[in-house]
């Protein structure tokens, strides 16, 4: 998964195992599995290429690729919060993109936040 293809391939069988389609957009896929290859080389895991990680696994556990909040963002929104999972229906619903809110608790975000500040 260290490659784009391998990326590729990984969120393919993310998105077939879960009845999900990908960004039909060419260059914001591209952008998104970009970001998700620099992070799985920088990191070791595939965080979420729309969220700040703080670099320590386990408080950046809930935003790997597929982050645990995608699954009820796709239900509500029809798209994943960086828009790269979406509803197989999302095109026939008339939509291109939507802003999702981010459902991550304020709680983590503060924690990764305090430690990613400690570090740096």
């Amino acid at each position: 998964m260290e490659t784009k293809e391998g990326m590729k391939k990984y969120i393919e069988q993310v998105a077939e195992k879960n009845d999900w389609i990908l960004n039909g957009e060419k260059r914001t896929l591209e952008d998104l599995i970009e970001g998700l290859v620099a992070n799985k080389k920088n990191l070791g895991y595939q965080s979420c290429p729309c969220r700040l990680p703080t670099g320590k696994r386990d408080l950046d556990r809930d935003l790997i690729c597929p982050c645990e909040y995608a699954p009820l963002d796709i239900k509500e929104y029809f798209a994943c919060y960086c828009n790269l999972y979406l509803s197989r229906d999302f095109y026939d619903k008339g939509i291109n993109y939507i802003i999702v809110p981010d459902r991550r608790p304020v709680e983590k975000e503060n924690a990764a936040l305090e430690y990613f500040n400690k570090t740096k």
